[in-house]
């Protein structure tokens, strides 16, 4: 690729970063699109993160995307947000405004639900109760997006049941029906009539412990997503597909919570292909993975 003095340029903020597909994917839509461009990791030590924020108009980027430590520190670093990061109190896209100013969004809750959609199994918001899995930032998200498209009940439960109560105590004011806390210990009574099954814990990632959760009470006809995407597919999601449920990995949740980014930072409007799928499975499933 041959860059001018043109160039539009977008980079991730991380530490570490290294591990990142985001390069890759955003990589893939430049070259696809021609665009004069380039998309790079910004390894950055979260006691300088708030100056290197600062810094990117006076360096010409266009924005970056934000991963972990930094999305709370984004939040505070931005100057203006969207009403997804305001409810989250997070941010992991930056855009820089013609006036040089920092946008902060907030698209993985978007990036599930159209992950979700794209998957075609046939859930819809008004499908029945959403059973979610963790308290963390990516459950906060998930939640969130949920209760945005009009889902009337949302089940939380996690292994820290303070945590799955501050979520519902959060976003109560969200919920057109209800917010739920079902006990970890408690979790075959939550998949009960469920229409949909979320896994936001890091149980079943490689490197972690494996998650132990009997479907037995889960309707066969209950889509199952897992946002882990190492391995594609997990234990719950071979377990789920075994016995007949759809199922949905969490790659696709990555890649289509880029497109906004790329969107704003480069004029165009990207998709997720198959062809992108691919080139980025490549990378996971390759020796660098």
């Amino acid at each position: 690729m041959t860059l001018s003095g043109k160039s539009r340029i977008a980079g991730i903020l991380g530490w570490p970063v290294s591990h990142s597909l985001s390069p890759r994917v955003h990589g893939f839509w430049l070259r696809e699109h021609g665009i004069d461009g380039a998309y790079i990791p910004l390894p950055v030590d979260p006691k300088n993160f708030a100056v290197a924020v600062r810094a990117l108009p006076q360096l010409g980027f266009r924005g970056a995307n934000v991963t972990v430590p930094h999305k709370e520190a984004a939040f505070r670093a931005v100057d203006v947000v969207d009403p997804m990061a305001e409810r989250l109190g997070t941010v992991n896209t930056i855009v820089v405004t013609e006036t040089g100013k920092l946008e902060g969004r907030s698209t993985d809750g978007y990036g599930f639900m159209e992950n979700l959609y794209a998957a075609e199994t046939g859930w819809r918001a008004n499908s029945g109760a959403a059973m979610v899995l963790g308290a963390g930032g990516a459950a906060r998200a998930v939640v969130a997006a949920l209760l945005e498209a009009g889902v009337n009940e949302v089940r939380v439960s996690n292994r820290t049941c303070a945590r799955a109560e501050a979520i519902a105590s959060e976003f109560a004011h969200m919920a057109a029906g209800e917010i739920t806390v079902v006990p970890w210990e408690a979790c075959a009574v939550g998949l009960e009539n469920a229409a949909l099954l979320v896994n936001t814990t890091t149980l079943g990632m490689i490197g972690h412990p494996a998650l132990y959760l009997p479907l037995g009470t889960l309707p066969l006809s209950a889509t199952v997503m897992d946002i882990v995407y190492t391995p594609l597919e997990t234990e719950l999601l071979a377990a789920a597909r075994a016995r007949g449920n759809p199922v949905v990995d969490g790659l696709g949740m990555l890649l289509h919570q880029a497109r906004a980014g790329f969107a704003a930072w480069f004029g165009v409007e990207p998709q997720v292909t198959a062809d992108l799928r691919r080139f980025v499975l490549d990378d996971l499933e390759g020796p660098a993975a």
